[in-house]
């Protein structure tokens, strides 16, 4: 089928932000003398604020992850607050493509609104969107469809009529679930068999646009 819209997850897929962010916990981590393995820490990847909160508090413990979570804010704003993080390869090319072809194009992130708008504003993304959807604006967090859902709907588009691009299989599984079929493009965390299957897989944004004009069946014109 032809699509109408594009949707796209943020941390991991347009920002190259997942890996500062896992590699800031494992330095607290020996800092408070706590093992976080990278594999635990990648359980975390595309789930909301709330999830995230549980998964680590079990690692750290109540105490020991309120002081871990400060030193991470601090060491995150820090090192990226200035500058924000960096556009993942591909990302603005496919973006400036989608415009140029018409292609109305919304975000739905489980990071919070506030989040989500400054950092796509510091990477010089956030003018291409036409719709925004954070974790913090929705009840179930991904897998759960609702922030897809949103989506789709702030763009008036049927969620069926929408091409997903995510990079955790927590993300796609949600896209799924709202309807969409889905470009699987990942970054840390390699999906599993089952999600895979459903998914078309890219490995990096930079062979997207070559495949546009199938997408849409829109021709450049700009």
């Amino acid at each position: 089928m032809k699509f109408e819209a594009v949707i796209f997850d943020m941390d991991g897929l347009l920002l190259d932000s997942e890996r500062p962010i896992r590699d800031a916990w494992v330095e607290v981590g020996r800092e408070l003398g706590v093992v976080l393995e990278v594999a635990t820490y990648q359980r975390v990847i595309g789930r909301t604020m709330k999830e995230v909160h549980a998964i680590l508090g079990e690692v750290f413990g109540v105490e020991a992850y309120q002081r871990a979570a400060s030193r991470v804010a601090d060491m995150l704003e820090a090192r990226h607050a200035a500058r924000g993080y960096a556009a993942k390869a591909g990302a603005h090319d496919l973006l400036r493509w989608l415009g140029g072809i018409e292609v109305a194009c919304g975000l739905a992130s489980s990071s919070h609104r506030d989040k989500v708008e400054r950092r796509l504003a510091q990477a010089q993304l956030l003018d291409f969107f036409d719709a925004l959807a954070a974790g913090d604006e929705v009840t179930h967090g991904k897998p759960a469809p609702d922030v897809y859902l949103l989506a789709a709907e702030r763009l008036g588009v049927d969620p069926r009529a929408c091409l997903a691009f995510e990079d955790s299989e927590n993300g796609a599984r949600a896209a799924l679930a709202a309807g969409m079929q889905v470009i699987l493009v990942p970054d840390l965390v390699q999906p599993g068999e089952e999600v895979a299957a459903q998914c078309m897989l890219l490995s990096s944004l930079e062979g997207a646009p070559e495949l546009c004009g199938e997408w849409f069946g829109r021709r450049r014109t700009v």
